[in-house]
């Protein structure tokens, strides 16, 4: 069980960086390599071999080198047990949301 929250931790300090999250944007249009994803952005592409690593640290990319070019790839299961964890919260939310409408609206109608 642990081993799990320390894989959903790594995958939302991965996604915490804005730079991260631009990469990840790029890639769900598909493969990309390492130069194509560095040209827009501004900073060196030793920058963004790193930003890219913590992405594949965390498994949220891979990558594969052919010849001289690196290829990378989304790895959308990969952000699966974060959507489920914040489903879940968001769940959970919204049946309290529901319930302080309710609650709300009976009052209303006392009111009038």
């Amino acid at each position: 069980m642990l081993n799990q929250f320390e894989d959903l931790d790594q995958v939302f300090r991965a996604l915490a960086d804005p730079t991260r999250r631009q990469l990840i944007e790029r890639l769900s249009a598909g493969p990309a390599s390492v130069s194509s994803l560095a040209e827009p952005l501004p900073m060196s592409l030793a920058a963004v071999v790193q930003h890219l690593q913590v992405l594949q640290d965390a498994g949220l990319v891979r990558s594969e080198k052919v010849g001289r070019v690196r290829t990378c790839q989304l790895v959308p299961e990969a952000l699966r047990p974060a959507e489920r964890w914040l489903g879940a919260r968001r769940t959970r939310w919204e049946h309290r949301l529901d319930a302080l409408g309710e609650i709300l609206a009976e009052q209303t109608d006392h009111e009038e």
